[in-house]
């Protein structure tokens, strides 16, 4: 096991009506607050005036900036920047999934810096500065950013994709009630599901030895989200399996189950590509990367996917017969993208072969090649995107 340390400041606010706690909750932060938020389903579902009538009962005035899409944007979060200058606003209250988290924290971070935040997201420097606190009212269970130091944000522009972390992103307190996710479509439940596990496999798949506890914890973890899942995929108002997704999202990404081992991320290093190019769900073009991934990778570390395919897809059979148990047990996560309905192979996504080489070389240009457990240059990359089609994507 490696060193670390391990710091989590945020609070959670979990369970049946709490969103009713946001104006008490943000009061001792500040009297002038950003409220952030997407669309238009906050307001038909009445959370918008649920947290607004919060914030006005607690004497917490507020400016608001909607509008936030999938795969956030760069000018949004600059008008959010603009707003919080402008008006003297010191904190951001993110109102939504992991969109509207992600820019919330983007503000939060350019507000005091002196420069262009994208900056930041490009050279991965760490503030010598304060962020703006952040807190969130979550809507989707997914991106577990309610409680990560982490943002991703799309430069159109470049078409880049990329993420940033930095432990002063942390929300403050994030309030968690799963009756707000009984609205939520069929798709955006099997996304945030496939969101999690990955955030999940990123840790679980390591070089590093002894660490027992945290592969179980994400073993636990991956199951527990798997057997609720399916009890959604037919029930989308079952409040106790709602509460075990959202409570499993969290803890996926909250960095509590990667303490102390190699972290991979080679998957979101690829998938990021896909949706910067094509505007593809984030959870969907993880469900069509993973596997092929697996696959690329998995010859060559035989004993952690032996692990993975005994202890979380619990396939059964001989420890001598490892190849076919490895490959069983990558079939029966793929089949259960599909059981969800989520696509598999790049031609589902409608993504072209002949932007792969594009898309390979954007995804290691940041850092390098990619990924903990193997380092992947650009070559392997289009390899991947290949095994993810069809036809082997010729």
């Amino acid at each position: 096991m490696l060193n670390f340390i391990y710091d989590n400041k945020t609070t959670l606010i979990f369970g049946k009506g709490t969103q009713h706690e946001a104006g008490r909750l943000l009061k001792p932060f500040g009297k002038k607050i950003l409220l952030h938020y997407g669309g238009g389903s906050i307001r038909r579902s009445g959370l918008y005036d649920s947290i607004t009538a919060s914030l006005k009962a607690a004497g917490v005035e507020y400016e608001e900036l909607g509008g936030v899409q999938p795969n956030p944007t760069l000018p949004l979060v600059y008008e959010g920047i603009r707003l919080c200058r402008e008006h003297g606003l010191g904190m951001v209250l993110a109102v939504g999934g992991g969109s509207v988290i992600d820019s919330s924290k983007a503000i939060a971070l350019g507000v005091p810096y002196g420069g262009d935040v994208w900056d930041l997201y490009l050279s991965k420097k760490q503030p010598d500065f304060e962020p703006l606190p952040v807190a969130t009212v979550l809507t989707i269970p997914a991106a577990g950013s309610e409680s990560s130091p982490n943002t991703v944000i799309t430069n159109e522009e470049t078409r880049r994709k990329l993420g940033y972390g930095a432990p002063a992103l942390r929300p403050v307190f994030s309030i968690i009630n799963p009756e707000l996710f009984f609205t939520l479509p069929h798709r955006q439940m099997a996304n945030g599901v496939s969101d999690m596990m990955s955030h999940i496999f990123e840790r679980y798949f390591t070089r590093t030895l002894h660490t027992d506890l945290s592969d179980g914890l994400c073993e636990a973890t991956l199951r527990t989200i798997m057997r609720n899942a399916r009890i959604l995929n037919g029930n989308l108002h079952d409040y106790d399996a709602w509460a075990e997704i959202a409570f499993s999202g969290n803890i996926a990404h909250n960095n509590l189950l990667g303490v102390g081992r190699e972290q991979d991320w080679a998957c979101h290093a690829m998938e990021h590509e896909l949706s910067a190019l094509y505007h593809v769900d984030h959870g969907a073009g993880l469900a069509v990367v993973t596997p092929a991934w697996m696959q690329y990778v998995s010859p060559r570390h035989r004993d952690m996917f032996l692990q993975f395919s005994l202890n979380v897809m619990r396939v059964e059979g001989s420890c001598r017969e490892t190849e076919t148990i490895i490959r069983e047990g990558i079939a029966r996560l793929e089949g259960f993208y599909r059981e969800l309905g989520l696509p598999t192979s790049m031609e589902e996504l409608g993504i072209r072969p002949e932007d792969f080489p594009l898309m390979a070389e954007q995804a290691i240009s940041v850092r390098g090649p990619v990924g903990g457990l193997e380092r992947l240059d650009a070559e392997d990359v289009r390899n991947i995107y290949r095994l993810a089609c069809r036809n082997g994507g010729n």
